[in-house]
This record gives C-alpha cells, sequence and structure tokens, in this order.
C-alpha cells in the first residue's frame, strides 16, 4: 500500500480503528491485510466500498459490532458469535472479512453447524420446489395453479381461508359424532335417528373424500402427494367407510352386525386420526410436528435412557424384591418384565400404586429409580424445548408473512 502515509483508518459502519502500515501486511483478517498489496486507488476499490486520500481511510460499509468482535480476535485469538445477533449472519460477516468457521471456538462451531442444519431442514425443500415452479408454472394453466394453492395453502386467499374453515367444520362435526355414538343413550336411541346419522357421516365423507381427489388431480407431483404423511392419514380415515359399505352391499349385514366385528370397529376408530389433519390449519400442531422431525435424534437418546434405566432397575427390583426369597418374595415382581412396568411408572412420576417394593432394599431401589428419572428425562427434554420454542417463532413469522401478503391481495 502506497498512499504516502505511515497509518491508515479503517472505517466499519462509522466504527474508526488506525493501524500501521506494517500492521496491516501480516493483519489475521485477511481482506485487510489485501490493502497492504494494493498499487492503485482502483485496486483499493476493489477490496473497501470507499477510499479518502487526504485522510488514507478506507471505509466498509458492514456491521460495526460483528467488526468488533473479529478486532477481539485478531487481539487474543478467540472467536466467539456477537450476542444478539443472528449465527448466520454473524458468518457472513466472518466469510467477507476472510475468516472461516474453524476460527470460531468449538461452542459456536457447534451451534453454526446446528443453525446451519436447521435452516437447509426448513429451506432446502422448498428452495427446490421453488425453483422446479417456475418452468412449470408457466406451462400450468393458471386456473389449476390457483386450485392448488386454494386447497394446499390456507393462508394463500380468502377463498382458502374460507375452504379451510368448512374442512375444520367438518372434522368437528364428524369427531363428535364419533364420540356421541360410542355413548350408551347414543345406542339405545339410535334406531331413531340411524337416518339422520348415516345422511351426516355420509356428508362428512364425501367432503372429505372430494377434498382429497381435487387435491391430487390439481398436485404437480403425483406419487410425491401419496408420500405425504397427512394424505396418508386422510386415506387411513376415508378408506373405512368404503369397506364398510361395500361389506353391506356384498353380505347384506345392516350396520348393527357389522359394528359387531372386531375388524370393522377398529377400522371405524381410525377415523379419529382426521383430528391430525387439523395440522394443516393451526399453528401449534405444525410446530409440534416440525419439532419431532428435528429432534428425532433427542427423542432416539429420550427412548436409549428409559431402556437402558428399565433393564438396570428392573432387574434389580427383580431380585431384591423376589429372586432373593422364592417363597415369600413379593409375586408382583416375579419376572423382569413385570418389573419393568414398575420402573417406568416409578420414572415418569406417576406411580399408579398397582404394585410397589415391600423390602428396605426395594424400597431405596424405588427412591434411585425416581431420582434417574427425573435427570434422565430431564436431558434431552431441554434440547427438545429450545427446538420447539425455536419452531415455533419460525413458523409464526411464515404466518404473520403469509397473513401480511394475504392482507394486500387483499386490499389491491
Amino acid at each position: 500500500m502506497k498512499f504516502g502515509k505511515s497509518a491508515c483508518i479503517i472505517n466499519v459502519g462509522g466504527a474508526r480503528y488506525t493501524f500501521p502500515q506494517d500492521v496491516m501486511k501480516d493483519f489475521p483478517l485477511r481482506r485487510l491485510s489485501r490493502l497492504h498489496s494494493c498499487a492503485s486507488e482502483r485496486e483499493v476499490l476493489e477490496v473497501c466500498d470507499d477510499y479518502d486520500r487526504e485522510r488514507n481511510e478506507f471505509f466498509f460499509d458492514r456491521h460495526a459490532e460483528a467488526f468488533g468482535f473479529l478486532m477481539l480476535y485478531a487481539q487474543h485469538g478467540t472467536l466467539r458469535f456477537a450476542p444478539h445477533m443472528c449465527e448466520l449472519s454473524f458468518y457472513n460477516e466472518m466469510l467477507y472479512w476472510g475468516l472461516e468457521s474453524s476460527h470460531l471456538e468449538f461452542c459456536c462451531q457447534r451451534r453454526l453447524d446446528e443453525r446451519m442444519s436447521d435452516t437447509y431442514t426448513r429451506f432446502s425443500e422448498e428452495d427446490r420446489h421453488a425453483e422446479a415452479e417456475l418452468p412449470r408454472a408457466r406451462r400450468d394453466s393458471k386456473w389449476l395453479e390457483r386450485m392448488r394453492r386454494t386447497f394446499e395453502e390456507p393462508t394463500s386467499s380468502v377463498a382458502a381461508q374460507i375452504l379451510a374453515s368448512v374442512s375444520v367444520i367438518f372434522v368437528i362435526v364428524s369427531m363428535v359424532m364419533l364420540c356421541a355414538s360410542t355413548l350408551p343413550d347414543w345406542k339405545t336411541a339410535e334406531s331413531n335417528v340411524v337416518e339422520e346419522h348415516r345422511i351426516i357421516e355420509a356428508v362428512c365423507i364425501g367432503w372429505f373424500t372430494a377434498e382429497c381427489i381435487v387435491r391430487f388431480i390439481v398436485s404437480r407431483d403425483k406419487c410425491e402427494f401419496v408420500r405425504r404423511p397427512l394424505n396418508i392419514i386422510d386415506l387411513l380415515a376415508i378408506t373405512p367407510y368404503y369397506i364398510s359399505v361395500t361389506m353391506t352391499v356384498l353380505t347384506g349385514e345392516n350396520s348393527q352386525l357389522q359394528r359387531a366385528g372386531v375388524t370393522l370397529r377398529v377400522l371405524r376408530m381410525m377415523r379419529i386420526f382426521w383430528v391430525i389433519k387439523l395440522a394443516r390449519h393451526f399453528l401449534g400442531l405444525q410446530t409440534l410436528g416440525l419439532t419431532l422431525r428435528r429432534c428425532y435424534r433427542e427423542m432416539v437418546m429420550l427412548l436409549v435412557f428409559i431402556c437402558v434405566a428399565m433393564a438396570i432397575f428392573g432387574a434389580l427390583a427383580q431380585l431384591l424384591e423376589h429372586g432373593l426369597d422364592l417363597k415369600s418374595g413379593n409375586e408382583e415382581y416375579a419376572s423382569i418384565p413385570a418389573a419393568c412396568w414398575w420402573v417406568i411408572i416409578s420414572m415418569t412420576t406417576v406411580g399408579y400404586g398397582d404394585m410397589y417394593p415391600i423390602t428396605v432394599p426395594g424400597r431405596v431401589l424405588g427412591g434411585l429409580c425416581v431420582v434417574s428419572g427425573i435427570v434422565l428425562l430431564a436431558l434431552p427434554i431441554t434440547f427438545i424445548y429450545h427446538s420447539f420454542v425455536q419452531c415455533y417463532h419460525e413458523l409464526k413469522f411464515r404466518s404473520a408473512r403469509c397473513t401480511r401478503s394475504l392482507s394486500a391481495e387483499f386490499l389491491n
């Protein structure tokens, strides 16, 4: 750098730093070290945003607080994320100044990896579909695309919101009818209202069937539509009704005889899965599903903790309560599987009271089992809780953005 002054001023977002030229040569931030090799003002402007020759001041329109943390790294050799700043934004600042993720401390590297993994999970599939949508949308007719958005995206338009509200009403009516049909009073009075019940049930099934067929027709990728979990649940909820009707037509049996069959009763109860359809319209259920998908490792870890504790405490409980004295031992702990039931209800602090230890060593073991259960269950639940909060804020932000777009469309 040959501009006649021994010191240069670095101005980053209004924060000014003064450096000797010899320090700039081997500065840890590669973008600043590149200034030392610049031989002309044109080369300098390729590195920074602006340059003042009189004061020998270089201007960078970047985040001042993030640069301050990068300067701490240059002084002390330790780099951590700036508080109250997005990890990805800070990482972009690092890349701009010539640093990599390997320069971060291990704890911050882990945070960055988790953040990038979550971002990839959330946006990668959506981005792929968005890229594929452009040429397809040009080929598809406008009404087909509008129909797809109306049925698949409840917040895309006013018509989509009305359709979603009607669908929710049908789900509620169907659930109320299913629950009421199991009441004793309903069964005794069913001979008088059987026709009304059949009509309501047929109307609900017809609505769900028509909705599912239309969504299948207007979907872009039919194979992807069939593989979606919510669509599989729709199929499992609709199919039992048609199986029941088919058996009525083929065998000539009435509905009372059909419901006496165990298989048909199980199939009929599968209609309770319609409640999961509400996940399309309610933020809380969407948050729960997204959290479970992101935290499957923590869920597996929780199950491993429980299984290991059940094996250890179950074997010890069977030994202390029954194995040491086969004649007068506690018969409720006659086997390890029976003792594992006591372990699981003790670790979860449920305590039904159907079985409990009677010996002193068994009661001491029970206390250890309860304390261990509290500790083991609390460890992974902390990660799940933080992931739930993060997923809730992300979906809430997305919902608010869609609502603003819908309001603008309605006003226009």
